[in-house]
Parts: C-alpha cells; structure tokens; sequence
C-alpha cells in the first residue's frame, strides 16, 4: 500500500472504531440507566479520561511540532499490525462493556446485589475494557505512525492502573471467596498472561522457589 493510502486507512479505522466506542457506550448510558442497581459503594475516583486528555494535550504542545513528527513511523507492516491490534481490541471492549450490562459505572463501585462477572471476556482478563481501551490506543499509535499516541499510552497506562487498584479493593471487600480465586486464575490486563507463569510445585522442583534456596 502506498503511504497515501495508509493514511486514509488509518483515518477511516481510526475514527470508526472510536466511533463505535464512543456510541456504544452512549447507548449503554442510556439503556441501562433505570435497570441499572443503586451503588452502595462508591469510590471518590470518578472518571480519569479527562485526566489523561488534559495531561497528553499539554505535552502536545509543549513539545514542537517537529519533533512529533520525528517519532512517525511509515513501515507498512507496523501500521498493518495497529490495525489489527486496533479491530481486536474495539471488539474486546464491546464485548466486554455488553457482558458487563448493568454492573458497569463510571468510578469504581459497588451495587446493591453486585454480581461478579468471571465468563465470557472477563475469563480474557479481569478488566477487559481496560485491556481494550489499552489495546486500541496502541493499535491506533501503530496504525496512525506513533507520534503524538506515543505519549496517550503510557499516560492512560498509569492513570487505570491507579483505578484498577481501587476497583480490586473493593472487589476484594465484597467477595472475599471468590474474588481472591479469580484474580489467581484470571491476568489483570494481558491476555494468556496466566499461562506463561511457573506452578509453585514445578518451581520447588527445578530449584526456583526462595523458600526452598533459603532452606
């Protein structure tokens, strides 16, 4: 593909699958709203996109302009890849924000007869819209040649990883059983992430395990 061509590709899969983020969960707002549970707990932590816009537009324009363009990348199969990775990760956090229904809420909390969800994209990951949303600005950086998303990344990296702290406490308090299993069968964010970790008994047996060397 051209370059040319590559931009308008971008452009198009770019806006479309935001797009499509932003009506869904426009929609949601509205569907949900009169079923949705009252909360019973609710953290001080609201929203934190409009952090992560303020912070990435500031760094936008305190860096020049040439220097953003100086991080662009045009390899085809890199951009190639962003789309990919930008189409899988839209599908994930609309998967996830349908499977979530009632449940979801802007700040992290608790509802009356909160119910824990464990199947379908949250056997993926445990905050599968966090795992998406992470996904699409990476795919979007990739397939838009970095620049600026360079820097959206990393940032709304933080700020969920913050908020992914206060909604694990919380789940934590509301399901003391479950909750602790889940989170040792389940990854955080990454996906396939479980599989790549060494059972504690296999570990003992290849001389890996602290306890043992400190025995």
């Amino acid at each position: 593909m051209t370059p040319h061509q590559l931009n308008l590709l971008a452009v198009v899969a770019v806006a479309g699958c935001w797009g499509a983020f932003a009506l869904a969960w426009l929609a949601g707002a509205i569907y949900y709203e009169s079923r949705a549970p009252a909360e019973r707990t609710r953290t001080w932590l609201g929203s934190t996109t409009w952090i992560g816009v303020i912070v990435v537009t500031v760094v936008r324009f305190a860096v020049p302009r040439a220097d953003w363009r100086s991080l662009t990348v045009q390899t085809p199969w890199v951009r190639l890849l962003g789309l990919a990775i930008l189409l899988a990760a839209t599908a994930l956090t609309l998967w996830a924000r349908l499977a979530l229904g009632t449940m979801w809420s802007a700040a992290p909390a608790v509802k009356q007869e909160h119910e824990l969800r464990t199947s379908g994209p949250y056997a993926v990951t445990r905050h599968p819209i966090y795992t998406g949303l992470l996904g699409m600005l990476l795919g979007s950086g990739l397939l838009a040649g970095a620049g600026l998303w360079i820097v959206a990344f990393p940032v709304f990296l933080v700020l969920l990883q913050f908020k992914i702290g206060l909604e694990e406490r919380l789940m934590l308090a509301e399901f003391p059983d479950d909750y602790p299993r889940y989170r040792r069968r389940t990854p955080q964010l990454i996906p396939g992430l479980r599989l790549l970790r060494v059972p504690a008994d296999r570990r003992i047996a290849r001389g890996l395990d602290p306890r043992r060397r400190a025995s």
